[in-house]
């Protein structure tokens, strides 16, 4: 085995140094010792550069690659760390994951105001196809456990789809509700990519890919805007216009839609 170098022993020697410090008491967060900063910052850049590290064998050699002892070495670091850090694989790969999430969240382009709601819908469907794409092994891990829909990145990803479809909602685009858009939008991206890397090469047509995204638009959004004029007056232009044909509501209550929705309605 050749030696390793200067820099990995002088590093690992550092995270020794640290991991010990905390062993023995020393609380890097009750500020009663003037290292305490620092100790926390460098325990920090030690996690990230092992999140790193066992991203990089996950996406060179696969989720069996990485075990603790092939991303201790990666790292420079013994074994034992990542049990302090992580506490076992399962939280190294919960780590990873959520490095994941982030990772694409900030890749993510949010136009607070495009020109076209579907084509920016289209555009951010297309990201995240391409984004799981170009990262398979990263992206299974990613939606491998239905509970990593509580990292903290995804829901800030999904705040800015939700900021999407709201925007087609404003617009008079939306065919469907808010929240059955979002599910129907994610679920076909995510089925589009895992679909996709299950087929051998030689069977992967990007058409397969066109149509599932022309389809979720077709099922989330309508052809022509339901409302024309944009805001609350336009759409209460367009609900008044349809309350007769409705049976839900009683007549009382129809009443007092109705005049709620004249009000919205002259409101200039």
């Amino acid at each position: 085995m050749p030696p390793r170098s200067r820099a990995r022993d002088g590093a690992a020697a550092v995270d020794s140094e640290s991991e010990s410090g905390s062993e023995s008491g020393f609380d890097p967060g009750s500020g009663s010792d003037p290292r305490s900063g620092s100790a926390v910052v460098g325990r920090g850049r030690t996690r990230q550069r092992v999140i790193e590290a066992a991203a990089d064998l996950l996406a060179r050699e696969g989720r069996d690659a990485v075990t603790t002892r092939a991303v201790a070495v990666a790292a420079g670091l013994q074994p034992p760390a990542i049990y302090r850090l992580f506490g076992d694989k399962d939280g190294l790969l919960e780590a990873v994951a959520e490095h994941g999430f982030a990772t694409f969240l900030a890749a993510k382009r949010v136009d607070p105001d495009p020109q076209d709601l579907i084509e920016d819908l289209r555009a951010g469907w297309d990201l995240a196809v391409e984004f799981g794409l170009a990262n398979p092994a990263l992206y299974t891990l990613m939606y491998s456990e239905p509970t990593r829909v509580t990292s903290p990145a995804f829901k800030a990803g999904m705040e800015v789809l939700m900021g999407r479809i709201r925007r087609l909602a404003a617009g008079g685009r939306l065919r469907v509700d808010e929240e059955l858009a979002a599910t129907l939008i994610h679920a076909t991206a995510r089925g589009a990519v895992l679909t996709w890397l299950s087929l051998p090469e030689d069977r992967r047509n990007p058409a397969l890919l066109t149509i599932l995204r022309e389809s979720m638009v077709a099922a989330v959004t309508n052809e022509e805007p339901a409302v024309q004029d944009a805001g609350p007056a336009g759409a209460a232009r367009a609900l008044r216009a349809t309350l007769p044909e409705q049976t839900t509501l009683s007549g009382a209550e129809q009443h007092l839609l109705r005049e709620w929705l004249d009000r919205l309605a002259s409101d200039n």
